[in-house]
């Protein structure tokens, strides 16, 4: 937020008060652009954000575990998705997960539900003419981090992570719909990318 403008009128409204008419007029620094960038600042637009407590099957619908020794209940889940100038980026936060482990984790089309299957395929930017409900993307050409948003992570030793990737597009309205955590990192050859072993748990996020 550029507060400097906002700065410089109560400076000059001071000096005008004052009568100093002979007075220098205060030095006001602006931040520029240059500054926010070595600050790691952008002007972007705010990122939405998805906090969830995983729960069981049944007690819950917004974070679902499935396997309560990778994922136990209580663990937690912050998901901040920002879209901006045709790029989207998505931000996975997990405390409280099974330690030192890895594992995989990506965007899929549907929203979470008793049974890990219902979250659907994985979300693609240009989808697989060959995938169907069935048999889902495995052709590297369409099952790959440029055209689908993998979010692989490795806990520490208590447990947490925190995982980013950046696109280059944005989420079709509707069409993504959660986030699920798989038993192993991805996997990227023929006839298998995009596979990551079992579903360990769900987001649902409206991304």
């Amino acid at each position: 937020m550029r507060t400097a403008p906002f700065a410089v009128g109560l400076a000059l409204t001071a000096l005008l008060a004052s009568g100093c008419a002979d007075a220098e007029p205060p030095v006001v620094e602006e931040e520029s652009a240059a500054t926010d960038d070595a600050r790691g600042i952008q002007a972007t637009a705010s990122p939405s954000v998805t906090a969830s407590t995983f729960l069981p099957p049944g007690e819950g619908t917004g974070a679902i575990t499935y396997d309560e020794t990778a994922v136990p209940e209580g663990a937690t889940s912050d998901v901040q998705v920002r879209e901006q100038d045709g790029q989207t980026s998505v931000r996975f936060t997990g405390t409280g997960l099974e330690a030192d482990r890895d594992f995989g984790a990506h965007v899929h089309t549907r929203p979470c539900g008793e049974d890990p299957a219902d979250a659907g395929p994985h979300y693609q930017n240009e989808v697989d003419p060959a995938a169907t409900e069935d048999e889902p993307s495995t052709d590297p050409e369409y099952a790959n981090p440029e055209n689908e948003v993998w979010l692989d992570f490795t806990t520490d030793e208590s447990g947490n992570a925190v995982s980013e990737a950046t696109v280059d597009w944005e989420f079709r309205e509707g069409e993504a719909r959660s986030l699920v955590l798989h038993e192993h990192h991805t996997n990227t050859g023929e006839g298998e990318a995009g596979t990551a072993g079992d579903r360990l748990a769900c987001v649902s996020v409206d991304f």
